[in-house]
């Protein structure tokens, strides 16, 4: 998870960095945003396909390609993290408009509370868009026989046709749950460590 994180975080930065060509601009801009976090979503996905195969139970019973369930992992990592890093850039952006003002002290406790909301929310965002790619992967990856089809939107098709939207939408609760706390922490460990590092988070 350690890696994980300082990958997406990492590669989303500089890539954006790049995008914005040395111009700072304190308005997001979703033209650098969109493409810097699906840039970063698709690398990672590369570690992410096989850590997550290892990871379930069942899967380590089988033989299985490390990548099986490769091109829904990079799906599921590009279309979330566009998603993910527009709305935690956006929030952050108009909550600073709002309530920045007040001594040091208070602005980092206001920019502690604009990291817990924005990363939070950005994290809901983010599964409540690609939680039917990852009911799909797991299916994908999961399938006792290795001649299951393996394309997403054909195994969405069958969830659907037998269990409706629900289906696709399986864990919905728990995984939103999650996803509010573990994204607002991760958002604000790392602000602070930016912050500490000296770098400008523009």
């Amino acid at each position: 998870m350690a890696f994980e994180s300082s990958l997406l975080f990492g590669i989303y930065s500089q890539t954006k960095q790049s995008l914005q060509g040395g111009v700072q601009s304190s308005r997001p801009q979703p033209q650098v945003i969109i493409p810097s976090a699906a840039f970063a979503g698709a690398i990672i996905s590369f570690v992410l396909c096989p850590s997550e195969l290892v990871k379930d139970a069942n899967s380590r019973l089988q033989v299985t390609g490390a990548f099986r369930g490769g091109s829904t992992t990079f799906l599921r990592e590009s279309i979330g993290n566009a998603v993910f890093f527009s709305v935690y850039e956006y929030v952050r952006y108009y909550m600073h408009l709002q309530l920045k003002s007040g001594s040091s002290d208070h602005n980092n406790l206001v920019d502690m509370g604009i990291g817990i909301l924005s990363g939070g929310l950005g994290g809901v965002a983010f599964w409540s868009t690609v939680l039917p790619l990852d009911v799909a992967k797991t299916i994908i990856q999961t399938a006792p026989d290795k001649s299951s089809p393996t394309n997403p939107f054909q195994v969405l098709n069958s969830i659907y046709r037998m269990s409706g939207l629900r289906g696709c939408y399986t864990g919905l609760g728990p995984t939103i749950l999650r996803a509010f706390p573990a994204n607002a922490a991760a958002i604000v460990t790392w602000e602070v460590a930016m912050k500490l590092l000296g770098i400008k988070n523009n």
